[in-house]
C-alpha cells in the first residue's frame, strides 16, 4: 500500500530525529551568535537534535566539565517566539499547543501572536490562554485586484510588530495571516518554521515552505509538496487539556446534570461539531433528525456545537430538550470528548487529530469547499486508519446520518474496534516534539 495513504507512519523519505543519551545537565551553553546567544533550557530526559544532516556519538565519554562542574547553571535568558495563523480553530489551537510545550521546555519564553483584530475567535481564545495578541489587518479582500495592496499593508504591520518584539523564531501555522507574517520574518532575518495540519498544504504554507528552515507536518502524504530534507512528520498538536484524564461520568454530568442521574438505560452521547465557523450541512441535517432520534432512543444524548455563526439560527429552530446541550462554541473540549461515544463532524485536520488522540468513533462529513478539497482527503485517510464513516454532502441527509449513527452505536464491538484503531495511530506528543525541534534548531544555528 502506498505510503502517502497512511496517517503519521514513519517514512524512509522523511528525516528522523537523532536520539541522544540521557544527560544530567539541565542546560546547554551555546556559543555566541549574532542572532541568539543563550542557554537552551531543557528537561534532562529530552533529546535535543532534530537536524537531519547531523548526528551525535551517543557512546562518547563524559568530559571533565560533565563530571567536575559543581556550580549551578545560570538561568536561561529570555527566548522570544512569534506565531501567526488565522481566525480558525485548527490554527489557533496548534499555535497554543506548541507555545505551551515551549513554555514547559524553556520557562523563560515570551510569545507574541499575530492575529486578526477583534472581534474574532483568536482575539478572545489566545488571551484566555495567557498569551499576547498583536492585531494585524486582513490581507485578503473580496475584490482580488486590491489583494496586493492589502497584502502589502499586512506585511508592513507585521514588520513593525516583529521588529519591536524581536523574536528568535517565527512559527506559521497556516491561514492567510501566515503569509505576510512569514514574509516579514524573512525580511528581518528571523528564522521561519511552519506547521501544516492538512494532508494537502495551503497556498500560504506552500509559499513559506520555500524559505522555512523546518516544515512540521501532520500527514506523511504531505511530504511530497516540500523539500524532504526540511520535513518532520510529527502529527498535529493537540490542546493540553485533551491529554488529561477526565472521567466519562463526571464529563456527562457537566453537560447533563439532571438527566444523566436518572439513568435511563445505558446512556449514549453523541458529540456534534459544527466547526468554529459553523458547517451548514452538518447543522441542518442534525436539525432535521435530532427530535426523532431523541424520541425513539430514550438513552441518547446530544452535545451540539453549532459554531458562533450558526448558533442564533439553530437556537431559534431547535426545541428545548433535557437531553440536548446546544452551544455556539465548546471551550471545555476535554469534557466534551470524554463524555462522547460518537463524534459527528466535518473533516478538518485538527478535529481528525483530536478524534485520534481521544480514540473516538466518528462520522465525518468533509466540507467540499475547503481549499484543494483537503477535507475529503483527510476524511478518507481517517476511514482507512481509524475506521471512520464518511458521508459526503451529496450523500448526507437525515436518513443516511441516522442510519450511520445507529450502525455504530448499536454495535459495541464495532465501537471498540474504531476506538482501538484511532488510538493506535494517534500522535499525542506532537507539540512537544515540535517544541524540542525548534529549540534544537536555535542551538544548532548558534553553535555554527
Amino acid at each position: 500500500m502506498a505510503t502517502h495513504h497512511h496517517l503519521f507512519p514513519l517514512s524512509l523519505s522523511v528525516p528522523s530525529l537523532h536520539r541522544h543519551r540521557h544527560r544530567r545537565s539541565l542546560s546547554l551553553l551555546i556559543s555566541p551568535s549574532p542572532t541568539y546567544q543563550s542557554y537552551i533550557y531543557i528537561h534532562s530526559s529530552l533529546s535535543l537534535s532534530c537536524n537531519p544532516s547531523r548526528s551525535t556519538n551517543s557512546n562518547s565519554a563524559p568530559t571533565d566539565t560533565d563530571t567536575t562542574s559543581t556550580s549551578p547553571p545560570p538561568p536561561p535568558p529570555p527566548l522570544r517566539v512569534a506565531f501567526s495563523g488565522t481566525d480558525n480553530g485548527a490554527h489557533i489551537y496548534s499555535s497554543i499547543a506548541i507555545a505551551d510545550s515551549l513554555s514547559l521546555l524553556h520557562p523563560n519564553t515570551h510569545f507574541l501572536f499575530l492575529s486578526p483584530p477583534s472581534p474574532s475567535l483568536s482575539s478572545t481564545t489566545i488571551p484566555s490562554a495567557g498569551y499576547t495578541v498583536s492585531p494585524i489587518p486582513n490581507p485578503f479582500l473580496p475584490f482580488s485586484f486590491l489583494f496586493p495592496i492589502a497584502l502589502l499593508h499586512s506585511t508592513i504591520s507585521c514588520l513593525f510588530s516583529l521588529y519591536k518584539f524581536k523574536p528568535h523564531v517565527f512559527v506559521g501555522t497556516g491561514g492567510y495571516l501566515s503569509l505576510p507574517a512569514g514574509i516579514a520574518a524573512f525580511i528581518l532575518g528571523i528564522k521561519v518554521v511552519i506547521q501544516e495540519q492538512n494532508s494537502y498544504p495551503g497556498t500560504e504554507s506552500w509559499v513559506l515552505g520555500r524559505f522555512a528552515e523546518r516544515v512540521f507536518l501532520g500527514f506523511n502524504g504531505c511530504v511530497k509538496y516540500f523539500r524532504k530534507d526540511k520535513c518532520m512528520v510529527y502529527g498535529n498538536p493537540v490542546r493540553v487539556s485533551l491529554k488529561k484524564y477526565t472521567s466519562k461520568a463526571v464529563a456527562r454530568l457537566h453537560f447533563f446534570p439532571r438527566s444523566i442521574k436518572k439513568g435511563e438505560g445505558e446512556a449514549q452521547v453523541i458529540l456534534v461539531l459544527g466547526g468554529s465557523t459553523g458547517a451548514p450541512a452538518v447543522n441542518y441535517t442534525v436539525l432535521n433528525m435530532y427530535a426523532d432520534m431523541l424520541t425513539e432512543h430514550k438513552n441518547r444524548y446530544i452535545i451540539w456545537q453549532t459554531g458562533p455563526d450558526r448558533f442564533a439560527e439553530m437556537e431559534s429552530l431547535v426545541r428545548r430538550h433535557r437531553r440536548l446541550f446546544l452551544t455556539p462554541f465548546l471551550h471545555e473540549m476535554d469534557k466534551a470528548y470524554a463524555a462522547a461515544d460518537l463524534v459527528i463532524s466535518h473533516a478538518g485536520a485538527m478535529t481528525c487529530t483530536e478524534i485520534l488522540a481521544t480514540g473516538k468513533p466518528s462520522i465525518l462529513v468533509p466540507l467540499p469547499t475547503a481549499p484543494n478539497d483537503h477535507e475529503t482527503k483527510n476524511a478518507y485517510i481517517m476511514a482507512e486508519v481509524a475506521g471512520s464513516k464518511v458521508l459526503t454532502e451529496d450523500e448526507l441527509d437525515s436518513s443516511s446520518l441516522e442510519f450511520a449513527v445507529d450502525e455504530i452505536l448499536g454495535n459495541e464491538k464495532l465501537r471498540e474496534e474504531m476506538s482501538e484503531k484511532a488510538l493506535s495511530v494517534a500522535r499525542p506528543h506532537a507539540s512537544m516534539d515540535i517544541a524540542k525541534c525548534i529549540l534544537s534548531l536555535l542551538s544548532i544555528s548558534a553553535a555554527k
